[in-house]
């Protein structure tokens, strides 16, 4: 059952599950707490699981034009506070692994453990912010398009057919996220830092999930940030969606990642 919490005057969505070591998984980009669902199940028996909704998405509304990555972290640690956490597992997909990373670099005495699960420590390139302010606009022009593109893109092409239902079920979430959510996510994303030292400096055990055929990361700049370094590297053969594509890979990976 979801529950809220109150930051800057609206209400954080979460939800807690189970009893032991803190588990804290953040979605991505047009994506709400429920996709970690299966996870919740999976890990809630050993561990208290926490979702949330980061700015604009799912049941968390907007709080600006700008939803910095700095921003969700401390929406993050405003529900790490509520519940009186110390030392926690942080994981979050795409998106949410630049949150994570945010979270980490800011309130690095609460991670115990950080996981990216197809996400990147880099900031965005060049290219890459003229490709979010082209997004932007085709956002405003009919967000809705936007979002179907967007969400088939993000699986490997031969994925597209084989997780029909799941895709549909991923549209169907992401069409509740709204315009403004929408452009202030991106908006944050262009403008995000980068963190790659935390890959190599931070004392706290590190994993990245990549995808061998990820459509929106490029696979050779993301095995170069864990060089000379002491991140665990998972690769799984599909595309950006690992924990729907590679669903039993992601679970045997994290249920190692959190056994200690």
């Amino acid at each position: 059952m979801q529950q809220f919490v109150t930051y800057k005057n609206i209400e954080i969505a979460y939800t807690v599950s189970g009893e032991g070591s803190a588990v804290v998984f953040l979605h991505g980009f047009l994506e709400t707490s429920n996709m970690w669902q299966p996870y919740v199940n999976a890990f809630s028996n050993t561990h208290k699981v926490i979702t949330i909704d980061l700015l604009g998405h799912g049941k968390t509304p907007c709080l600006g034009y700008i939803h910095t990555m700095e921003e969700m972290a401390e929406t993050v640690f405003a529900v790490v506070k509520t519940l009186r956490l110390r030392k926690l597992h942080i994981l979050g997909h795409s998106m949410g692994g630049y949150v994570a990373l945010a979270f980490a670099e800011k309130y690095p005495d609460y991670v115990k453990a950080l996981c990216l699960i197809n996400s990147t420590s880099r900031a965005d390139s060049e290219e890459r912010k003229v490709n979010r302010d082209r997004a932007i606009n085709a956002v405003k022009y009919n967000h809705k398009q936007f979002i179907r593109i967007s969400i088939a893109n993000l699986f490997r092409p031969k994925n597209r057919k084989i997780f029909a239902k799941q895709l549909r079920e991923v549209k169907k979430e992401a069409l509740t996220t709204t315009l403004q959510g929408i452009v202030a996510a991106l908006e944050g994303m262009k403008i995000r830092e980068d963190r790659e030292v935390l890959l190599h400096f931070s004392p706290y055990k590190k994993m990245m999930i990549i995808g061998k055929h990820d459509p929106v990361l490029d696979f050779k700049d993301l095995i170069d940030q864990t060089k000379n370094s002491e991140v665990d590297v998972d690769i799984f053969p599909d595309g950006h969606m690992s924990h729907i594509e590679n669903k039993e890979d992601l679970l045997f990976s994290l249920a190692r990642f959190l056994s200690n």
